[in-house]
């Protein structure tokens, strides 16, 4: 480290970057976070050319580029299909380290969603588990609406 800055100790300046900004969902979106705000329902895009499920929904078929999308329930249970533990305390994560995420493919899903493990050691995690959706108490219209997924 001397080197590169000349036998100077660096000076590290800690801090925390606030930028507000409001941006609009769009429909397909919108759509989704409205029926976990209201109903507690998860909802993904069925593409009706090559038969595959999208969870978060999408607008068009990322596949096949279809954009016959029928909208269906999945469910609030799925696998574990990779996961993560952030065991450094970072600003950005709202909860105390370690914090695990993992890729949960939805029961009537073809692709996984991306969110908080919690109720689980992070040890105890395994690719392959079952998980369930918590809901939020107070939800919001956002991801966090599902606060996180508990082995089940």
């Amino acid at each position: 480290m001397e080197e590169v800055f000349n036998g100077v100790d660096p000076l590290v300046h800690q801090s925390r970057i606030s930028v507000p900004y409001s941006w609009w969902a769009g429909d397909t979106a919108s759509r989704f976070f409205v029926a976990l705000r209201d109903e507690k329902k998860i909802l993904g895009t069925r593409c009706a050319a090559c038969n595959r499920t999208f969870v978060p929904p999408r607008k068009t078929c990322p596949t096949c580029f279809g954009e016959d999308i029928e909208w269906v329930d999945v469910a609030a249970t799925g696998t574990l299909e990779s996961f993560t533990v952030a065991r450094r305390q970072l600003a950005a994560l709202p909860k105390k380290a370690p914090v695990a995420f993992g890729l949960i493919r939805l029961d009537g899903a073809d692709t996984s969603i991306l969110h908080y493990l919690d109720e689980v050691a992070p040890e105890e995690i395994r690719i392959g588990m079952r998980f369930e959706a918590c809901f939020a108490a107070a939800p919001q219209g956002n991801i966090l609406d599902i606060t996180h997924f508990k082995p089940i």
